[in-house]
């Protein structure tokens, strides 16, 4: 940490979206989202620049890079885990590669329990539960198809949200059970200020690592290599 403040630049670009905060201690300087259709290789660069220029800042003044490092799109994962990788060796900058469901539950606040969704594809999303208040988490991260919710959703008894790019998925399943509460599609998104606080919470757990130790968190295999082994175990069971 550097001076009396400290200066977090987050991305995002685990989703569909992308995202850009600047967080100095517990104030939010600046934020923006894009969700587009452009790729985060034509938005994510622009955005920080932005941002920056938007703050008064350059990269000399920023003390911690955040971004989400899974899981989520593993092309996505990729661009933001590289581009903030390549603005953090120069100066060395410590670098928090926050869990894209933490970033979600810390995008939201209030009372109740929100389950951070993200679209995995194949009726499946990626999904972590936090409690809404403290942001501790419930449960681990994990892959699993949209039904297999069914035994948390019931039994949670607190008002219960769904955000993230899959959470429309999970309420299209979930809405009619007792206690999941509406959060409006707008409200779903994952914000550059959850990554940025979820990073914040990170360093102070000592949980930071520098720019060479910035690694993805895929949670499940990409799918060349899902076809790969499918094509291996069947050939060695001679089916092809």
């Amino acid at each position: 940490r550097i001076g009396d403040t400290m200066n977090i630049l987050a991305v995002d670009t685990a989703g569909k979206s992308a995202a850009v905060a600047i967080l100095r201690d517990d104030t939010l300087l600046y934020e923006t989202q894009c969700n587009n259709g452009m790729t985060h290789s034509e938005t994510l660069l622009p955005m920080i620049d932005t941002a920056l220029h938007a703050c008064g800042l350059t990269m000399e003044d920023i003390d911690l890079l955040g971004v989400t490092n899974g899981p989520g799109s593993f092309t996505g994962l990729r661009i933001g885990l590289s581009v903030i990788k390549g603005l953090a060796l120069p100066r060395q900058i410590p670098c928090a590669g926050v869990s894209t469901m933490a970033a979600l539950a810390y995008g939201l606040a209030g009372e109740g329990t929100v389950i951070g969704a993200q679209d995995a594809r194949r009726g499946q999303v990626y999904w972590g539960a936090f409690d809404l208040a403290t942001h501790t988490r419930l449960t681990e991260d994990t892959a699993a198809p949209v039904a297999s919710l069914e035994k948390f959703v019931q039994d949670c008894k607190k008002p219960l949200f769904f955000v993230g790019d899959g959470a429309t998925l999970c309420y299209n399943s979930y809405k009619q059970v007792c206690g999941v509460a509406a959060c409006p599609p707008a409200l779903q998104v994952l914000r550059g200020a959850g990554v940025a606080l979820a990073a914040k919470a990170m360093w102070e757990a000592g949980a930071c690592v520098p720019p060479a130790a910035l690694l993805p968190d895929y949670h499940r295999l990409s799918q060349a290599e899902r076809e790969r082994a499918e094509r291996e175990k069947q050939q060695a069971e001679g089916t092809v």
